[in-house]
């Protein structure tokens, strides 16, 4: 086992969760710590600063939704990953918690390689400051977005995208694995401030979908969630 520089911090109140939550991760390599409960965890979190957080979403006195808006509300703690941990059956939740700015979920009962490639995703990727520093060509499945000359190639054969379907495609496919609500690729692809009078970003997406042809299933559907990108390595 090799010592991973990354620090992960568990928030979880169930004990036998928390417990081999813990074991796998050391045992993957990473530096872990735990807490108990909300309060806790909130102030664990913000005094050891970790590389990323697993965070239950229902936790005693606390919950895991106040504290994800806690921490991506304080410029301290903003930027650190989380992967929040739900039950089947809190859908809602789970919308909540990625609009307040989780990057993940993972749901119980899950699996430790699920759980660790999770995690693994996550610490791989960083979202940038701003829309800027999007990559400028993307390759991926016989897919090639190229940001400087606004075209799309599926094959080798070039397809006309609106503005608005090639923003969020290169979007999406700029954060491959990473999970966006309805809501989150509206505001950033189409902005707070821009009237549209068609809002609903399934058209746009099937839109996408249909001229990605045979690759279609590069944008995955998240049920009651929103959309993803597939990860780079996926099949």
């Amino acid at each position: 086992m090799s010592i991973k520089k990354e620090f992960i911090v568990v928030v979880e109140d169930e004990t036998d969760i928390r417990e081999v939550l813990v074991y796998n991760l050391e045992r993957e390599g990473y530096r872990v710590a735990s807490a108990r409960d909300g309060k806790q965890g909130l102030a664990m979190i913000q005094e050891k600063q970790p590389d990323l957080v697993l965070l239950d979403l229902m936790l005693p006195g606390l919950d895991g939704l106040e504290i994800c808006k806690r921490l991506k509300g304080d410029d301290q703690t903003s930027s650190i990953p989380i992967v929040m941990v739900s039950a089947r059956g809190e859908e809602s939740d789970i919308v909540v918690g990625l609009e307040l700015g989780a990057e993940d979920y993972i749901s119980k009962p899950f699996g430790t390689r699920e759980l660790l490639a999770r995690i693994n995703a996550v610490l791989r990727r960083r979202e940038p400051q701003s829309d800027k520093k999007l990559s400028q060509r993307i390759d991926c499945a016989g897919v090639t977005i190229d940001v400087g000359r606004h075209q799309v190639s599926v094959d080798g054969l070039p397809v006309s995208l609106t503005a608005t379907e090639f923003k969020l495609l290169h979007f999406l496919a700029h954060h491959p694995g990473w999970v966006f609500t309805r809501d989150h690729l509206l505001s950033r692809i189409m902005g707070d401030d821009n009237f549209v009078v068609d809002r609903n970003i399934d058209v746009h997406i099937q839109a996408v979908r249909k001229k990605l042809g045979a690759h279609r299933n590069l944008i995955e559907t998240i049920r009651g969630i929103g959309y993803r990108f597939k990860e780079r390595n996926e099949s």
